[in-house]
């Protein structure tokens, strides 16, 4: 097996792990992932509901140890992987508004399976647990005091669950201890994110108070300035919601390609028929992602590797490239291959920073956390 470690127990583990727009499903026994069903647009609860309920229905005879239950952010609620209980479900229906394209979904899914599997334990495992330690210098925002204390204003983190696998598979794959590493790592999926990790902990990371601060994304905007979007708002040129729709959807790839694509597949493919647009928002994505794992790398005393991970990460070795070129004052060079089909460098052996390419193992990491958890529990 090629996973980091084993995730034991004599029953399986279903995860489930909602999206803004879609819904993965895996049961996961001893490391191994028995069954998986993903569906793309699954934002009706109904309908998610219902995938859920099919799922189940062809592993009637398995036994179901627990539920593990991915949360984008958990605000100061679920700080840490916790069980699921009516209290705590009712607190996170308060603080929706922090993800809202990720937290309504994810919370009807909790109350859909804790309905459909009532007899075992359902375990919340947010994203931004572990970003939970982040130093004051890199979670406080510089805003006045009174406003940071009454709103519970602070940068949280996401992705974490990508970070917490991907750091452990590095570890194993370089044959040194997580403790012991200075890692710069990058998510980019739908969401995109980079992470300073040191030690095995989060030091630092460009995602902050909602999943819509740092990097352009495939839909989201990312980081733009702030005086900007009052001047929009404040001029009566958009509306809050016209905002917030433009910039959780109509921005990022998709806005820099002119509505074109938000798919790095695609818009390759346009940069390389001419397409100007394509280039342009190909050229922003890499510079802004190069720009951030400069600024995360200020967060470490070295650069032991830099990580890809995140299905452009781990599928688009042309971003992975632009990246890296511009990151020669840290010491980092071009890869020198493309996509692998396992876990791996993709730089020159004897890079002074090695490149590496991890997958995405969200459902693995669920699994892992959840059986902490019961394994606090019954102690």
């Amino acid at each position: 097996m090629s996973e980091a470690f084993e995730v034991t127990g004599p029953a399986a583990i279903l995860t489930v792990n909602a999206g803004s727009s879609s819904l993965r499903l895996d049961l996961v026994q001893g490391g191994s992932v028995l069954d998986s069903a993903h569906a793309e647009h699954a934002t009706d609860p109904g309908a998610a509901g219902e995938e859920l309920a099919a799922f189940l229905g062809g592993h009637f005879d398995r036994d179901i140890r627990a539920v593990a239950h991915r949360l984008v952010h958990g605000g100061d609620v679920v700080r840490a992987p916790t069980v699921a209980d009516d209290e705590t479900l009712a607190a996170l229906r308060g603080v929706t508004s922090l993800a809202p394209l990720h937290l309504p979904p994810s919370l009807a899914l909790v109350e859909a399976a804790r309905e459909q599997l009532p007899a075992v334990p359902h375990i919340l495992c947010p994203d931004t647990a572990f970003h939970a330690g982040l130093p004051a210098a890199a979670a406080t925002y510089a805003l006045p005091r009174e406003w940071r204390e009454r709103h519970g204003l602070r940068r949280y983190g996401f992705h974490g669950l990508s970070y917490a696998w991907a750091a452990d598979r590095v570890a194993e794959l370089l044959g040194r201890p997580v403790t012991e590493l200075e890692l710069v790592l990058t998510h980019l999926g739908g969401g995109c994110s980079v992470c300073a990790v040191s030690g095995g902990r989060s030091v630092d990371t460009s995602m902050g108070f909602t999943p819509l601060e740092g990097v352009p994304m495939v839909k989201r905007s990312g980081s733009v300035d702030p005086g900007m979007l009052v001047w929009l708002l404040s001029e009566g040129h958009l509306s809050v919601d016209e905002l917030s729709e433009g910039l959780e959807r109509r921005s990022g790839l998709l806005g820099l390609s002119d509505g074109r694509s938000g798919d790095t597949r695609d818009l390759v493919a346009a940069e390389r028929d001419g397409d100007e647009a394509a280039a342009l928002a190909l050229s922003v994505f890499s510079h802004r992602v190069a720009r951030e794992i400069a600024a995360a790398a200020t967060s470490l005393t070295r650069i032991d590797a830099l990580v890809f991970t995140g299905e452009i990460g781990w599928d688009q070795p042309e971003v992975r490239e632009a990246v890296c070129r511009r990151l020669g004052l840290l010491g980092v060079e071009p890869p020198v291959r493309g996509n692998r089909h396992d876990d791996g460098p993709v730089s020159a052996d004897g890079a002074a920073v090695p490149v590496l390419v991890v997958q995405v193992r969200e459902e693995l990491q669920l699994a892992r956390e959840c059986l902490d958890v019961l394994a606090e529990e019954d102690e």
